[in-house]
């Protein structure tokens, strides 16, 4: 964790001549964005696989039918279709699996008063007046929701809430018209008891980033923060062609 927190510190002093006392918060800005750019080949990645599996719901649909009385051989028909035609059902996962070790080196990074056994020099570093080891339960104590630190928090919120709002109105939209990028796994709700009701709440799941930002370091938040905004824009991009036109049953 010493090797990483020194990444950090050589990252913000060559930021500092643009952004001073923030320097650091702009590095952890700039490290979220260069790993969303090594993900973002996964990124691609699952686009194309979620296209895939949209084009396999037909398929899907006929197995059902065919299985209707018997779910387990419905689920290994299914599970065969997909290796059948090189289709992973979880590719949707793969980019946000790869983010978690990042996440958590801030996490801890910025939780620990001490690095090697010396002092954690990151924990004086502020985004503004609000220091980057703090939590917004400190930002509260120190000053309220209107004081220098809880004002950071404000801007934070409402970024991730209208960046919230962008996803679930987006996602409802791909839901209605069976676009492929609508949901991770929106196949595998057709036969997996459950997850129809998971399908439903996922247009909800952006929102819950407003509770991590509240209970994480604040850099541990800016990376969240960062890293759902990206997200929103990258998937905008990725599916930006809208739905996916499902091919014909052969007769």
């Amino acid at each position: 964790m010493s090797v990483f927190a020194h990444l950090v510190e050589q990252l913000a002093e060559l930021l500092r001549p643009l952004f001073g006392a923030s320097a650091a918060a702009a590095a952890i800005v700039l490290f979220t964005a260069l790993v969303r750019l090594l993900v973002h080949p996964l990124s691609r990645a699952a686009a194309r696989g979620q296209r895939a599996q949209a084009a396999l719901r037909p398929r899907i649909a006929e197995l059902r039918k065919k299985h209707a009385k018997n779910p387990e051989r419905l689920q290994k028909a299914v599970l065969e279709l997909h290796t059948q035609e090189k289709v992973s059902p979880v590719a949707g996962c793969l980019p946000s699996l790869f983010q978690l070790p990042a996440f958590f080196l801030l996490y801890h990074l910025f939780s620990n008063s001490t690095i090697g056994g010396e002092a954690n020099a990151l924990l004086s570093h502020e985004l503004f007046a609000a220091p980057l080891g703090d939590r917004w339960a400190d930002a509260l104590s120190g000053g309220g929701v209107l004081g220098e630190a809880g004002v950071v928090y404000l801007a934070l919120f409402a970024v991730v809430a209208a960046v919230a709002c962008f996803n679930y109105t987006r996602t409802k939209r791909m839901m209605a018209a069976g676009g492929a990028g609508s949901l991770p796994m929106a196949d595998g709700a057709e036969q997996m008891p459950g997850l129809g009701a998971v399908s439903k709440f996922m247009p909800f799941m952006s929102f819950f980033t407003l509770i991590t930002v509240a209970v994480v370091p604040l850099a541990a938040a800016l990376y969240v923060v960062t890293s759902t905004t990206w997200s929103a824009v990258e998937r905008a991009a990725l599916y930006r062609t809208g739905p996916v036109r499902e091919p014909a049953l052969a007769d």
